[in-house]
């Protein structure tokens, strides 16, 4: 059996969808008159720029980098608020961030063929808070914390290819380019508000939704 592995919060999770809906009630228990998706995108860029510029020694969990990014967004735009206690909150939220429409009929019928797992910057124990946990193997969750990298360096696909990843299924342009630069195969699922890098490398394998996977996937093992 393949070992499959997905992005977690762009291919599984509609993260922007749960986030903006946790800084949604953020803002208005503070009082604030901002948009939930507006704190939440800039949340998500500064968070994801963290994770880029910081090496892996010594470490830092996805947690901190998440409280140093609303520490940030609270900064810039003036906003007060102790933003450890906000990212409790946030993160408290997990449990509700809703999967892709068609993720929970898919991955059961995936894991009849291959073995599926999860490649994502996350803590084990957050990953855990997650709706996709009860759906993968336990043992296939390739997380940050475990491998000791982040997204985009390429150590994470590497050391995923040495824990036996052969296949990636992304969906965001950073996870893409990333995965494709580090040498896996990728089949990329198109999800609403991503696209591919154009002055990256581009996936030869696409699909619209997770139900056009299983076939594509047989194939690619087939012949491989």
């Amino acid at each position: 059996m393949a070992l499959v592995t997905f992005d977690l919060f762009s291919a599984l999770i509609d993260s922007r969808a749960g986030g903006s809906a946790a800084f949604g009630r953020l803002a208005a228990g503070h009082g604030w008159d901002v948009a939930g998706t507006d704190l939440y995108d800039e949340w998500d860029a500064r968070n994801k720029a963290s994770q880029k510029e910081t090496p892996a020694q010594p470490w830092v969990t996805f947690a901190e980098h998440c409280r140093r990014a609303l520490a940030a967004t609270y900064a810039a735009r003036g906003l007060s608020a102790d933003p450890a206690t906000d990212v409790e909150l946030l993160l408290g939220s997990l449990p509700e961030w809703p999967l892709w429409p068609d993720v929970e009929a898919a991955l059961p019928r995936i894991t009849h063929r291959h073995q599926v797992g999860v490649l994502s910057n996350v803590d084990d124990e957050l990953f855990r808070r997650t709706r996709v946990a009860p759906l993968v193997d336990p043992g296939a969750v390739l997380t940050s914390e475990r491998l000791r990298a982040y997204k985009p360096h390429p150590d994470l696909y590497l050391r995923a290819r040495a824990a036996g990843a052969q296949v990636h299924v992304p969906a965001s342009a950073r996870d893409t380019r990333g995965a494709l630069e580090a040498g896996l195969t990728v089949v990329r699922v198109r999800r609403p508000g991503h696209r591919v890098d154009p002055d990256g490398p581009q996936p030869e394998h696409e699909v619209a939704d997770l139900g056009e996977l299983p076939a594509v996937l047989d194939h690619l093992v087939s012949s491989t």
